[in-house]
């Protein structure tokens, strides 16, 4: 039985890890190219020019990397990287 405060020894998952990562590449390409693409047409459509387009770029990656943060974090939980050795 383990007792408070002791180490448990854990190790990397890495068929997880690989899973993970894999998937957050294919959904990053996705995200990231909906942004740029989003941001690019709608520049367009409302005649904001460069320096509009370049701020919706912005606003549009920032909320990517929140899509991508949420993605990893809920993949972590249904795929864990460490386990109990």
């Amino acid at each position: 039985m383990a007792q408070a405060g002791s180490k448990v020894a854990r190790r990397i998952v890495w068929l997880n890890v690989v899973t993970v990562v894999s998937a957050a590449i294919l959904i990053g390409a996705e995200v990231f190219g909906a942004a740029f693409a989003g941001s690019w047409a709608l520049a367009t459509l409302f005649d904001l020019g460069s320096t509009g387009q370049h701020i919706l770029d912005g606003i549009f990656v920032l909320c990517g990397i929140v899509v991508m943060a949420q993605f990893i974090r809920f993949a972590h939980r249904i795929e864990p990287f460490t386990a109990h050795a």
